[in-house]
This record gives structure tokens, C-alpha cells and sequence, in this order.
């Protein structure tokens, strides 16, 4: 239960203000169609996320155990640094011809998570906890947490809210969780 509402909740606070919530935000302006798009969020984070879950898993098979406590210790505390860096989206998606509402947003938003903070941030949590089901499904439910009210309720809920407390909500976590990580490597902290 830990590693699904650790994940929901580290997932869904760094996602406010990400690239791919203004993504999601700006394609429910231009197909005014938040049912499809809010299932073409999901068919995406679930596929990109499972594979990011994989990635994290394969990481810690591969790694020591005590490497990888220390891998992880650092990452979180770098992931807490980057959540401190505002995102924003490069340029507006072009509309993709031929394709559906749906097709088009699962396309646009698995690619637009390539590498993306909280895609890194599954593939860290995977590493760091057993249970592959429990950290994909977390994140996902934090990913749905934040991109649904944004396309439902689009810029204007989401400028309402304080992206920059968000944020340090969300980095103070990866900080704590990366100094727990590290006071466990180092022997200083039970399991």
C-alpha cells in the first residue's frame, strides 16, 4: 500500500504545471471532446508507465542491493531539485490528420511523457518498491489526479492553483524520501 500511495501522491503533486498537463489542458481546448481525452491520458500513462515500471525493476535486478540504495537516495534528491525547475510545453501539438480524438491524445501524450519528470520519478519508485502493480497504479491515479480536473476544468482551474507550492510539496517528499534512502544505505536507518 505504500508504494501505490507514495507513488499517487509524489506523481500527482509533481504533475501540476508539467508539460504533459498543459498538454492535456490544450487539447481539450482544441477537441472540446475531455471524456476522450481524459481516456486517451490513461491508455498512455498506463503503457508508459508500465514500461517505466519495468525499466525500475530491471534497474534494481541489475544493480547491488546496496548500490542501488544509494542510487536511489541520489536520484530522488535530484528529482527533488528538478521538480523546483518550472516546465512548459515548447510549442502548441499540431493537429494530426487522419487521426481520432483518442488516438490523437494517447499518441501525443505517451510521447510527450518520454522523459518527463514524473515518467523518471515511476521508474525510481519501481526500483525502490516490489510491488510493480501497486507503483504503476499509483502513478497512474496521480497522473489522472492532476490532468483530469486540468481538461475538465482547462487553464482556468489550473492557473487558480499555487503551482510553485505544489511543487515544493512534492520536491520536499522526493527529498525526504531520498534522505531516508540514504540514511538506510548508510546503516543509519532500519528498514
Amino acid at each position: 500500500m505504500d508504494a501505490f500511495l507514495v507513488s499517487a501522491g509524489v506523481v500527482a503533486l509533481g504533475e501540476i504545471g508539467d508539460k504533459t498537463q498543459l498538454l492535456a489542458m490544450m487539447l481539450a481546448a482544441r477537441y472540446h471532446r475531455p471524456g476522450l481525452i481524459c481516456l486517451g491520458v490513461l491508455i498512455a500513462t498506463l503503457a508508459n508507465h508500465a514500461l517505466a515500471g519495468l525499466a525500475g525493476q530491471l534497474v534494481a535486478r541489475l544493480l547491488d542491493p546496496d548500490i542501488l540504495q544509494w542510487a536511489l537516495g541520489i536520484s530522488f534528491l535530484l528529482m527533488a531539485g528538478w521538480l523546483l525547475i518550472p516546465d512548459r510545453l515548447d510549442e502548441a501539438p499540431r493537429p494530426m490528420r487522419g487521426l481520432g480524438v483518442l488516438t490523437a491524445t494517447i499518441t501525443l501524450f505517451f510521447l510527450a511523457e518520454m522523459g518527463d519528470k514524473t515518467q523518471v520519478a515511476t521508474v525510481a519508485l519501481a526500483a525502490r518498491y516490489d510491488s510493480l502493480t501497486a507503483v504503476v497504479g499509483g502513478s497512474t491515479l496521480g497522473m489522472m489526479l492532476a490532468n483530469a480536473p486540468a481538461v475538465y476544468f482547462g487553464a482556468r482551474a489550473a492557473d487558480r492553483l499555487p503551482a510553485r507550492l505544489i511543487h515544493g510539496i512534492a520536491a520536499a517528499l522526493f527529498a525526504v524520501l531520498g534522505g531516508a534512502t540514504l540514511l538506510h544505505a548508510a546503516g543509519w536507518l532500519g528498514g
